[in-house]
């Protein structure tokens, strides 16, 4: 997830956003209006760069500093008027996918609670993992950071529906598991 700088937002305000950068709401894609990047003209090229982690970051300078700020935090203040108070979750998984329909305003935990499936699943299925000792499938889930076993299944599916019926039980967003591909 990434972490919030309010010092570095407090810098930028929507006006200065939109004399720089073009934002597309369906798209996510911000672009340079007519400036100066690295000495050339930028106008209309696609602004900023995806980070290790994903997400698209892009560099403004004010007042002869620079920032490199997240372009989902970029966007809401481009539409909103404000940086959110808390994270954004991209709601499809796709951290470079800054569309505003694909941004909410999320607490720490309900971000988790939307989480991809991680890259290490064996079984296909959020919440499942084969028990060699038993032979069985075994269903479990995260709430408040504790494991709670929903118990162990002859097969993938009937432990996979345990762990779904779970997950919304609890609140999990429905995205949550999912692949982004």
């Amino acid at each position: 997830m990434a972490a919030i700088n309010k010092d570095k937002e407090a810098a930028i305000s929507q006006e200065y956003l939109k004399e720089r950068l073009h934002y597309d709401r369906e798209t996510g894609v911000f672009t340079w209006l007519d400036v100066k990047v690295n000495a050339k003209r930028a106008r209309n090229k696609r602004a900023g760069c995806t980070d290790r982690a994903g997400y698209v970051q892009i560099g403004l300078s004010v007042d002869g500093k620079s920032y490199s700020l997240f372009a989902h935090r970029l966007a809401w203040l481009y539409e909103y008027g404000e940086f959110p108070s808390e994270n954004l979750d991209h709601l499809n998984h796709n951290k470079a996918d800054n569309s505003i329909i694909n941004l909410r305003i999320a607490t720490q935990r309900e971000n988790l609670r939307n989480q991809s499936m991680h890259s290490n699943n064996t079984t296909g299925y959020t919440g499942v993992t084969f028990s060699k000792a038993n032979n069985k499938y075994y269903a479990h889930i995260k709430v408040n950071y504790k494991q709670k076993s929903l118990g162990y299944f002859e097969n993938v599916e009937d432990a996979a529906k345990a762990a779904k019926e779970a997950r919304a039980h609890y609140g999990f967003h429905e995205n949550h598991g999912q692949t982004n591909d």
